[in-house]
């Protein structure tokens, strides 16, 4: 196994090094033969398009769809790109806004937590690099995000070690709750990602909102934790500024999570993720099969 991950590690390195206008050639390529030739996930993407835009031509859908995937293969590469570039380029690359007031507000506000929502939207895996940002403007406070581990080991740790090297912590979904009684014990002040729009598994639907016109269950792991530790809770909305960059504005989600009654603050998060998508649709993930749970399952 441990041959076989540095094998990978290796060839993933070296098509880092490639410049990135060689990258995207590379993903051009990439494109044509994921959407003309494997087709893949096509009817899934399609069925959550014509689901989530039915106000929408079957013309306009088939653009989205055709950007969608141009993208996909974008962000393939760029996540490539991670092996080895260097801080300095990913700052340039992948800008953030409002990281200072947010950890200026956990200090003012006397708060050792700071709750991030985001979706898979853009490329979600450069926002690893607001570790090194929180870093830049105070050293001592935590930064991570939460993930959920890969079924495939040798990727996982790949993945891992990429959104590592950024100043970031990889907690997994199931330690979440266990990291942070150990943070708070520590007193360690803490900034956490969470990327909450994937599919709960049945014994963890606890809750269904509209999203995109359809009945979809939603974590709400955010919102529970967030209020047991009287976190202060943030949504980072991104956007794609051309090809290879980015621009993330992290902005007050609520004011007191204390104050919201149960799943209102998920709601929001969720409210707010679809009036992202909805500016640019082809930036999101559709190839996720997001509403295979259906509620009548569970009534």
């Amino acid at each position: 196994m441990k041959c076989i991950y540095f094998l990978v590690w290796s060839v993933c390195y070296l098509i880092s090094l490639l410049p990135m206008w060689i990258l995207y050639r590379l993903s051009d390529i990439l494109y044509f033969l994921v959407y003309y030739i494997i087709g893949y996930r096509k009817k899934v993407v399609r069925k959550n398009l014509k689901n989530s835009f039915p106000e929408k031509s079957d013309r306009e859908r088939l653009s989205i769809e055709k950007k969608f995937y141009a993208f996909f293969c974008d962000y393939i590469v760029e996540t490539l790109k991670m092996f080895s570039i260097s801080d300095e380029q990913m700052k340039k690359r992948m800008h953030f806004e409002g990281v200072p007031e947010m950890v200026q507000a956990l200090k003012d506000e006397k708060k050792l937590f700071g709750f991030i929502y985001l979706g898979h939207y853009c490329n979600w895996e450069w926002v690893a690099s607001l570790s090194a940002r929180v870093y830049e403007v105070d050293p001592i406070i935590f930064g991570g995000h939460i993930y959920h581990p890969l079924r495939n080991r040798i990727f996982d740790r790949l993945l891992k070690g990429i959104r590592a090297r950024f100043h970031g912590n990889n907690v997994p979904m199931k330690e979440t709750l266990r990291k942070i009684i150990e943070l708070k014990k520590a007193e360690r002040r803490t900034i956490l990602g969470f990327i909450s729009d994937q599919t709960p598994k049945w014994n963890s639907i606890h809750h269904w909102t509209q999203f995109f016109n359809q009945d979809t269950p939603v974590f709400i792991g955010t919102e529970r934790i967030g209020k047991q530790v009287d976190a202060l809770i943030f949504y980072a909305d991104i956007k794609r500024i051309k090809r290879g960059y980015y621009l993330c504005k992290i902005t007050r989600m609520v004011d007191d999570v204390q104050t919201y009654k149960d799943y209102e603050v998920t709601d929001l998060y969720i409210r707010k993720l679809e009036q992202t998508i909805r500016k640019e649709p082809a930036y999101w993930l559709w190839t996720h099969n997001r509403w295979k749970r259906k509620r009548e399952v569970v009534e």
